[in-house]
């Protein structure tokens, strides 16, 4: 067998492991989704789906726009997410490279001495010998495509990384949301409270000197100066409580407040966007990352089912090289010099004693873990935007009976403080009054911070939060081609192409 036969006879076995190689993963299918086909009522809506809606839109308070900025830039949750797609893509490379054939340049020289008595000549002999070519070392012709099925695993958990990164954000700038609008709801209870702590303490001082000219009794006293420690328990209470939400804030931006931040607003004045629709469920699967997340997963399992099943069937691999030898190191390029090697190699499993069978069942038990946590998700993922699209309408209703509720305690305090100024009621009668003011107004604080709250859960949970702004949408759908979505690199529910697999290592990391 000449050169060039051989030289033939290594491309084709390469070409066929490369380009022919057959996948025995079961084909993909996306599970069922074991959730209703609607959702509840979502009442009066707009047009606009949360993916379209940047977080700048949604929140229009400066300071929470400058907090969420931030920490989108220094948060550490998200930098290691963001490192975690530098790991996998990593990761995928490495496996992409293995379905590749490694060429080698080697160059080796040696020179040895033979004693008289081992000689088969009977003197002393000294020889030397030097090469110089390219290797083939021990390429794999994956003709059952174990090697591609765990390239295409490794390419389902770099994409799989790339959506928790996306969840990460999505995740942050509703927590960052959510804490910033606690610290504001515990700022105006607080200012509630030193109001009425100091109301209290004029009135608690007026009691203690009617009480010392015998203008009431020593009852009415005590009462006042229980109102007064009660407004003062309250004060503390929220003093610690204001300060711990300012520590969660500041870890979640990833710094310490800036002193040039924008001014606050009032919860009142936030206008936080509450009329985004749900859509349909399916809709869920292709806009919350976290969802995508589960079924790359997924899809991960699947492909390291193919890598198992080929482990069955015959490995061949090659390892070849081409070069020029001589045993004079000028010698190596003269005519006559070259030499070459061909050993291919075959391994048939005949007996393992049930290792390749009970790595079969493993990744198989593996998929099905897999399929069982993505319609977790997918169930999770329902049920956040059911409850939310429910408490929305109702948390409406409850704010506006609240402030009538405070409205007609202001209006009874009032009237109570004119009787009792005129001697027609007793200090029991306002006190009541004032009591159940302090309550409604507290309690109209938490009941906005609830609705509040709600309308960014419907956000988040709707996939939304991970563009700025409104021009993102207009510049990444003209980034994308035809039919292809601007979230993943592969749709996941396809087959990954060449060409979504080059994109995948060569696109950057945001």
């Amino acid at each position: 067998m000449n050169s060039k036969r051989v030289n033939r006879l290594i491309m084709a076995m390469v070409a066929a492991g490369t380009l022919s190689a057959c996948s025995m993963a079961p084909t993909y299918e996306r599970p069922a989704a074991p959730v209703s086909g609607e959702f509840p009522a979502q009442g009066k809506t707009t047009e606009r789906r949360a993916t379209d809606i940047g977080w700048r839109e949604f929140f229009k308070d400066a300071r929470l726009q400058a907090l969420i900025a931030t920490g989108l830039e220094h948060n550490r949750d998200l930098r290691v997410a963001v490192l975690r797609i530098e790991e996998a893509r990593a990761l995928y490379g490495v496996a992409r490279a293995d379905r590749l054939p490694t060429i080698n340049a080697t160059g080796t020289g040696s020179r040895a001495r033979t004693p008289a008595d081992l000689s088969s000549t009977g003197a002393i002999q000294t020889s030397a010998r030097y090469d110089v070519g390219v290797t083939l070392a021990s390429f794999e012709v994956d003709l059952f495509g174990r090697v591609k099925s765990l390239s295409d695993s490794a390419l389902a958990n770099y994409l799989a990384s790339e959506e928790a990164q996306r969840a990460a954000t999505i995740s942050l700038v509703s927590e960052i949301a959510k804490a910033y609008l606690a610290e504001r709801a515990y700022a105006e209870q607080l200012e509630l409270v030193q109001r009425t702590y100091d109301s209290r303490q004029q009135s608690y001082q007026l009691a203690k000197m009617r009480h010392e000219v015998g203008a009431t009794s020593k009852l009415d006293l005590v009462q006042y100066e229980s109102l007064l420690q009660a407004a003062k328990v309250s004060l503390v209470t929220l003093q610690r409580q204001r300060a711990q939400a300012e520590n969660a804030l500041v870890v979640l931006i990833g710094k310490p407040l800036d002193s040039t931040l924008p001014p606050p607003q009032p919860l009142s004045a936030q206008g936080v966007l509450n009329d985004i629709p749900a859509g349909l469920p399916s809709e869920l699967l292709a806009n919350r990352p976290d969802l995508l997340q589960a079924e790359q997963t997924l899809m991960a399992a699947n492909a390291n089912i193919g890598a198992a099943r080929a482990a069955f069937f015959p490995r061949i691999a090659l390892t070849a090289g081409r070069g020029t030898a001589s045993s004079e190191l000028s010698g190596l390029f003269n005519a006559g010099s070259g030499a070459w090697s061909f050993a291919p190699s075959i391994v048939l499993p005949i007996f393992d004693f049930g290792r390749n069978l009970n790595n079969l069942d493993l990744v198989e038990a593996r998929k099905n873990i897999a399929v069982a946590q993505y319609e977790k998700a997918v169930q999770v993922a329902f049920r956040e935007v059911a409850d939310a699209l429910i408490a929305r309408g109702l948390l409406e209703q409850q704010v506006e009976a609240q402030a009538a509720v405070t409205t007609a305690e202001t209006e009874r305090v009032k009237l109570s403080q004119a009787r009792y100024d005129s001697g027609i009621a007793n200090s029991l009668d306002l006190l009541d009054a004032q009591r159940q003011l302090f309550a409604a107004e507290q309690t109209l604080v938490q009941t906005r911070l609830l609705r509040l709250t709600n309308a960014i859960d419907l956000y988040r949970s709707l996939g939304g939060g991970l563009l700025e702004g409104k021009a993102e949408t207009v510049k990444a759908a003209a980034a994308q081609p035809a039919g292809q979505s601007a979230a993943v690199v592969a749709k996941p529910a396809d087959k990954p192409t060449d060409k979504s697999v080059d994109k995948a290592v060569s696109a950057p990391v945001k």
